[in-house]
């Protein structure tokens, strides 16, 4: 169960703390609490897995884009399977942050988590999926507290959430 902390700056780098992140919202939209773009271009193959830049609209990312060896490209750069776990794997970390200062439960001081992304052809029609695996290390923590802290943390995760019951996503040409 979780039971919200509400101790002011109860976690580190949240003002406020975590608790804020958990109250109860009732609105009838999705309610954006932050919003970024990243442009790719294709560069000089005219494919982004190929041969293409990422940049955010804030600069902080700003990537070349190669495939990888194992489908043909020259590697050389990131793909969009490493930033996909990458991202999976830091907003899960940030979960477990957020279900520990719930659960008034102290993190252990190191905790690892790795994200493991496949990319593969889909059996069902053909055509492309991707699949995701996260280990989870949480060295001395009681394995049962463990247990419940990454459940927790699989409740609150974005990634969790979209990878279990899917995304609203548009397309619009401009």
């Amino acid at each position: 169960m979780i039971v919200l902390a509400d101790e002011p700056g109860d976690a580190e780098g949240y003002p406020g703390g975590h608790a804020r992140f958990l109250a109860p919202y009732t609105g009838d939209e999705i309610l954006p609490l932050y919003t970024t773009t990243v442009a790719v271009s294709g560069g000089e193959a005219r494919h982004a897995r190929v041969s293409g830049r990422a940049v955010s609209d804030d600069g902080n990312l700003d990537l070349i884009l190669r495939q990888p060896t194992e489908l043909g490209g020259d590697g050389g750069g990131t793909n969009s399977q490493q930033l996909f776990a990458a991202g999976f794997a830091a907003c899960f970390h940030g979960a477990m942050a957020i279900a520990a200062s719930s659960m008034r439960t102290r993190l252990p001081p190191h905790i690892d988590i790795a994200a493991t992304v496949s990319f593969g052809r889909d059996p069902v029609d053909g055509l492309f999926l991707i699949t995701a695996k996260l280990e989870v290390s949480l060295p001395q923590m009681d394995a049962r507290e463990a247990a419940e802290l990454v459940a927790q943390a699989e409740r609150i995760c974005p990634y969790m959430k979209m990878s279990r019951v899917g995304m609203r996503s548009t397309i619009r040409f401009v």
